[in-house]
């Protein structure tokens, strides 16, 4: 199996695409299910439903993502990627592996006792592939009542399970604001709308939002990521360009810190006599781990072989799939400081080595295991 799961992710490594453009992906995961003599169902454009019968008419999910980051490799990987600009740089070409080798382990048990889905999805970096899938009723179809993940994880030990009951990766939302004021000669301030000066303002009002305005016990993230403005050192500013994210592990909490930024915006428009144009894009919700699947799952695995971590301000669209049935999400470690896997997801010099991967085929396995399905 090892050898399997190194070349699935060698072979997957070399052609990383991206969003719902996953042509090549998606054809390696066709040919190789087939071989497999799944019942396949295409879903979200590149991504593929994998589906095996059992003796009762609902199922439980497992749930790879498939797409790759637009990141220039410069790993010391032997296989890099033949698509200059794009990389596998989250690890979903791992994710695929593990998946595939889970759908190989079980590929010639004759009668489940519950079906199998093995879902392959693209486009989970952006814009979020979990929720067309949703949209296009497959959990529906083929009547879902759980669903598992798992996610490679620089941060955690290699071959650890990284375990979080109840809220572990945040909703996001992503904003845009252009501040136009009026612009004039930097001698002549009195006769300018200084939108540079507007933005100073805006953002260290926004970055009081968490700090004084949300409880201490409730965390969150404000950051402004990107501001852009002015032409020439003597000229006033007429727009500024500013971008950030928002991030929350309670919807409550989230809308607050919308609702804030809009009172500040307003606030600015009227104390410095300039327009704001503002765009708030919400993304994902928040990754939630059923409480009592994890104390369920937790029986079948022994101690040494996870550990409970931090929630994590990061965002993954696996939340869709959790606001419709109740799943876990787990995180596979994969640091080894003696070979140098320590650099972070997304990093143009992430890597790992594929013997992890058979931990991930054997947490699917144990899972499968204790629900009886195999």
């Amino acid at each position: 199996m090892n050898d399997r799961l190194k070349k699935y992710r060698c072979d997957l490594h070399q052609i990383p695409e991206l969003q719902f453009d996953l042509f090549k992906t998606s054809d390696y995961i066709k040919q190789e299910l087939l071989k497999m003599k799944y019942e396949i169902y295409p879903t979200a454009k590149t991504g593929w439903i994998a589906y095996k019968k059992g003796k009762k008419e609902t199922s439980i999910a497992f749930r790879s993502d498939m797409d790759g980051l637009p990141v220039t490799e410069k790993s010391d990987h032997p296989n890099p990627s033949k698509h200059i600009g794009n990389m596998h740089a989250c690890g979903h070409d791992g994710h695929m592996a593990m998946l595939l080798g889970f759908a190989y382990a079980i590929k010639d048990i004759s009668l489940l006792n519950e079906s199998i889905v093995l879902i392959f999805q693209p486009a989970e970096e952006f814009p979020g592939g979990a929720k067309i899938i949703i949209e296009e009723g497959m959990l529906d179809k083929f009547k879902v009542k759980k669903i598992f993940g798992i996610h490679l994880y620089p941060n955690l030990e290699e071959s650890k399970y990284g375990i979080v009951k109840g809220p572990m990766m945040a909703r996001n939302g992503e904003f845009n604001l252009t501040l136009s004021g009026k612009s004039a000669h930097g001698a002549q301030p009195h006769l300018a709308h200084d939108a540079i000066v507007a933005s100073s303002f805006l953002i260290s009002q926004f970055h009081s939002i968490v700090s004084r305005n949300i409880d201490p016990f409730d965390q969150s993230v404000l950051t402004v990521g990107t501001i852009h403005g002015g032409e020439a050192r003597n000229i006033i500013a007429q727009d500024v360009k500013i971008s950030g994210t928002i991030r929350a592990f309670k919807d409550e909490v989230y809308m607050d810190i919308k609702k804030r930024m809009n009172e500040i915006i307003e606030g600015i428009k009227i104390g410095f006599n300039v327009d704001i144009n503002y765009e708030m894009i919400d993304f994902y919700p928040v990754v939630y781990n059923d409480e009592t699947i994890v104390d369920h799952i937790l029986n079948y695995l022994e101690k040494e072989n996870y550990e409970f971590i931090k929630p994590m301000m990061f965002a993954e669209d696996f939340a869709f799939y959790q606001q419709k049935v109740p799943g876990m999400f787990t995180m596979l470690g994969t640091r080894n400081e003696e070979k140098g896997y320590t650099h972070p997801l997304h990093s143009c010099y992430f890597n790992f080595d594929e013997k992890v991967l058979i931990k991930g085929v054997e947490l699917y396995l144990e899972i499968a295991k204790s629900y009886n399905l195999i």
